[in-house]
This record gives C-alpha cells, structure tokens and sequence, in this order.
C-alpha cells in the first residue's frame, strides 16, 4: 500500500514491542528493505539516486549498509576511514529520504565475533553517539556467526557491545546474530539475552536451500517470545549459485507477513 509521505515520518521511531517491531503509534511494522553488498568493494551503490528508486520504485523502506570486518574490510586491510565515510554518508542518504538505515558489522569469514570485539565497541560507541538523535538508525552487531562459534560465545559478544550502545541511546533497536550463519534462533530462544529493551535477533534464509524445517524454527522461537528480524534473505541457494526458487521464497515472504 503506497503512502503519503516517508516511511520515517509517518512511522517514527520503531519499538520491540512482544516479539513485534512497531512504530511510533504501537502499531506493527514490517521493515522491507534491500542489503548493499559488501562497501568496501562496491561503495559506489551507496548513493542517494540508487536509494530514491529503491524507495519510490521498489517500495523499500529501510537501507542496510553492509561493512564487511574480515575480506579486505574495515578490521583486515580495508581503508577504515573510507569505509567508515561510505556508512556514514550511507546514512546520510537514508535519512534525508526518510528510510530507515541499519548499520551492520558484517562478520563472515572471521566466524566468531569475539575477534575483532575491540574494534566493535569502539565502532558501536562512536556511531552510537554520533546517530543517538536520528529515529530511523537500527544497529546489527554481528551479521553471520559461523564455523562452529557457539550461541555463548555470540551472547557474550552481545553483552559487552549493547551497553556500550545503550550508554549513548538507550532505546536503540539491536540486532544479534545467530549461530550457523544466522539460523539458530533455537539457541537463542533458551537462553536470551536480558537486561534490555529493543533486542531482536537474526535469522537468514536462502530459499533454495532453506525451507520448511528453518521456518519451523523460526514460529518454534517467535511461539517462546524471541523477536526475531529477518535480515537477509536471497531467492537462490545458500552459496548464492543455481536456480531461484519461487515456491519457497513465496512461502518464506508470505509467513512473514
């Protein structure tokens, strides 16, 4: 349904509220966005035209900038200063257009989140305090924990880079990754963080690949309270090769909503 006005002005600043995200009048909403790859290889996408037919011709409310930390990115090799530049202009660009923008410390082939924690806290304080005021920055901390890292090891990540957030805006909307390239909510769900409002937790699903058995884990999670953010999703299979698959992706995009 297209409306008048932006999503951010008409929506405001979001809310966990249950296991639902709401808006600025409690009522439900559903975040629907597109991912940029990863900055550091294709910083040039993030522009404000790019963002504006986004909006306007695709329906998208929410841009998620995703900062590689490993492969060349912003821990391992990567220009810091000019990554850091392309999120913020990033959020520049979503703001003045009134869509909401989710600044991701996009963890893969390091695996454990734990290993580049320092810089993760210093990140997270600095564009915390810089956006605290901004009603439409959502923060993900830990994109795809994978390689054997456990949901413990995750969530005490989590519990040392949340406070450091929660210092400079204490009603910022967080979300934490999951184990198995964010898919254990399960684990989660046993064991949730506590201690704050507005957490929400991962899961990524490929729809080639992903089908009946993870969107059973996920009602399974949602049914024991966990508010759950489907941030990345992909029509194809996991590795990003082969068929697209549309009966899976349909029935993925219609349990969502």
């Amino acid at each position: 349904k297209t409306e008048g006005g932006t999503p951010v002005a008409n929506h405001g600043k979001l809310s966990v509220k249950g296991t639902n995200l709401v808006d600025k009048n409690g009522k439900n909403f559903q975040i629907k966005g597109v991912s940029t790859h990863g900055i550091q290889w294709f910083p040039e996408y993030v522009n404000e035209d790019a963002f504006k037919t986004i909006r306007d011709e695709w329906g998208a409310n929410c841009i998620r900038l995703a900062m590689y930390t490993d492969e060349s990115g912003y821990c391992n090799g990567g220009d810091k200063a000019s990554i850091k530049q392309t999120v913020n202009d990033g959020v520049s660009y979503a703001t003045d257009l009134g869509m909401y923008v989710i600044i991701d410390w996009h963890i893969l082939h390091d695996l454990d989140p734990n290993k580049y924690k320092t810089e993760a806290i210093s990140f997270f304080d600095e564009m915390s305090k810089k956006y605290k005021d901004y009603d439409n920055v959502i923060y993900e901390v830990c994109n795809e924990p994978n390689g054997g890292t456990t949901w413990s090891q995750v969530k005490s990540y989590a519990e040392e880079v949340i406070p450091v957030i929660k210092a400079n805006n204490p009603d910022a909307i967080i979300i934490v990754g999951t184990p198995t390239w964010s898919q254990d909510v399960d684990q989660a769900a046993k064991d949730p963080i506590k201690g704050y409002t507005n957490i929400m937790y991962t899961i990524h699903f490929y729809a080639a690949t992903h089908k009946d058995d993870l969107r059973n884990k996920m009602s399974s999670a949602i049914a024991s309270g966990l508010p759950i953010f489907c941030i990345e999703f992909g029509i194809c299979d996991a590795s990003g090769n082969g068929s697209i698959d549309k009966d899976s992706a349909n029935k993925w995009i219609a349990y969502m909503n």
